[in-house]
């Protein structure tokens, strides 16, 4: 596929930098520009750090390098295939987790408020912690380092995302106080309580879905895509937080572009919309009170 004379790191990056532009790929999975996805991808590809010295970009590759990273370089371009499934591993909060075709890759903004703890928005360190929707586990397993002493649960529909999730689970050494329930919204947790539930579930609206380029074709659809006005799981999880939150608990829904259905759905509700200086939008916050005092026009509103 590529030219026989690529022969050093920085051949590849520069060839692929080059072809990136010409194809017209699609960059926000990770990284936002052609240079930075070819790096992660060449990188990662021969399992070098991305702060590797300038000085080794100058080394050659094996043949067997060589065929390795242009079938990778190959799916990249003509497949569409994003780089976090081609290496098997997304990067968030900081931390290295286990991805492919069965969860979404990371990309959250929420990433930057678990790196504050949450402040100034948490009443007090929460002792149990939902991740819902939980996909690869990223967002509750930051949340567990981020809170040391607190209980996680990672809730998701779907069991093949609960697979990968486990995967991180078992990675990042929290079997003892990080576990997964399969779960369609809440409904298997009748009784269970938190002091924090945090989640990323599909929201993307059907305009959206039909406007979104190839790469994210590879993602699941499950993960993605929920309805007309994208919020068919969020008006679910609104009408129902108050029974799952302790009476000081906190709510935090990233809604995306559907952020205007929400504003339009409900208009009396005060949400809190989180400001995020590393970029991303669409995430509110509502206490455990706003959610008891609006259950019934949440419930109202259901489809």
């Amino acid at each position: 596929m590529t030219d026989s004379r690529l022969r050093t790191l920085r051949d590849h990056i520069r060839w692929a930098v080059s072809r990136f532009h010409d194809a017209d790929l699609f960059f926000g999975h990770g990284t936002d520009n052609a240079w930075d996805e070819a790096r992660q991808l060449v990188l990662g590809a021969l399992h070098l750090p991305w702060e590797i010295a300038d000085s080794y970009l100058d080394c050659r590759l094996e043949a067997d390098e060589q065929a390795h990273l242009q079938e990778l370089l190959r799916r990249r371009i003509e497949d569409r295939v994003p780089t976090a499934y081609l290496l098997g591993e997304a990067w968030f909060c900081g931390m290295p987790f286990v991805v492919d075709e069965r969860v979404l890759i990371p990309r959250s903004p929420i990433g930057e408020l678990i790196g504050q703890q949450f402040e100034p928005w948490l009443a007090h360190s929460p002792q149990r912690i939902l991740d819902l929707c939980t996909g690869s586990g990223c967002i509750g397993i930051a949340c567990a380092f981020s809170f040391p002493e607190a209980e996680v649960v990672l809730a998701d529909l779907s069991f093949e995302a609960l697979d990968v999730a486990n995967e991180n689970i078992l990675q990042h050494g929290l079997e003892e106080r990080v576990y997964s329930v399969q779960s369609d919204g809440f409904n298997s947790m009748p009784k269970q309580r938190f002091d924090l539930i945090v989640s990323n579930p599909p929201y993307v609206d059907a305009e959206d879905v039909d406007d979104m380029p190839a790469e994210y074709g590879h993602e699941p659809a499950l993960g993605l895509a929920c309805g007309e006005d994208g919020l068919d799981l969020v008006r679910r999880i609104l009408a129902q937080a108050a029974d799952h939150l302790t009476e000081r608990g906190t709510l935090i829904v990233e809604v995306g572009n559907s952020q205007v259905h929400v504003r339009e759905l409900y208009p009396e509700v005060d949400f809190t919309w989180l400001e995020f200086e590393q970029g991303g939008h669409g995430v509110f916050l509502l206490a455990a009170a706003q959610c008891r005092e609006h259950q019934a026009l949440f419930a109202s509103r259901q489809l």
